[in-house]
């Protein structure tokens, strides 16, 4: 494999993905684009469910009729009494087995993402390369905006390197 700019007559992953015109070339880079950002939807799945299952579990363990977005049952008399523990004082818990499952879902989805992805890379096409770095700028840009807290120290991006040995 050496590095090219090919369009017309490529080939990718396997036989029956060989482009014949322009048109086909561009929806192939237009579908590499949403791949990569449905790569970054996914982590940022996998991280919103963590988030929600320790929620739940600090609402579990706190014994009190709290939502888990953090608003009180007014229906309840004693709701007023019992305080919600913050998420970091919550002890670590092991999740459910369907909880595990679905978690292992999602891992396994992600990964087989980003592995088609770098078997699109090893092409070593530059339009197609180029495309995943759009849909990896694009993704992130998309699924990764979220409220910077420094109270609570690092963000998001440094607790989820992408780089290897980090």
């Amino acid at each position: 494999m050496l590095w090219n700019w090919n369009t017309i007559d490529s080939c990718f992953l396997s036989s029956s993905w060989r482009i014949t015109s322009s048109g086909m070339f561009a929806g192939s880079c237009i579908g590499v684009i949403l791949l990569t950002m449905s790569l970054e939807l996914l982590r940022r799945t996998v991280k919103e469910y963590d988030r929600y299952l320790v929620r739940k579990h600090a609402v579990a363990a706190s014994g009190n009729d709290t939502t888990l977005t953090g608003t009180r049952n007014p229906t309840k008399a004693n709701s007023t009494t019992k305080i919600r523990p913050a998420v970091s004082q919550v002890k670590g818990f092991r999740p459910s087995v369907l909880e595990q499952a679905i978690r292992a879902f999602l891992h396994m989805v992600q990964f087989a993402v980003a592995y088609i992805l770098m078997l699109l890379a090893m092409y070593f096409n530059g339009y197609i390369i180029i495309c995943i770095l759009i849909g990896a700028y694009l993704g992130a840009f998309v699924f990764h905006w979220e409220t910077l807290d420094g109270s609570r120290g690092a963000t998001s991006a440094s607790q989820d390197p992408t780089v290897c040995c980090a």
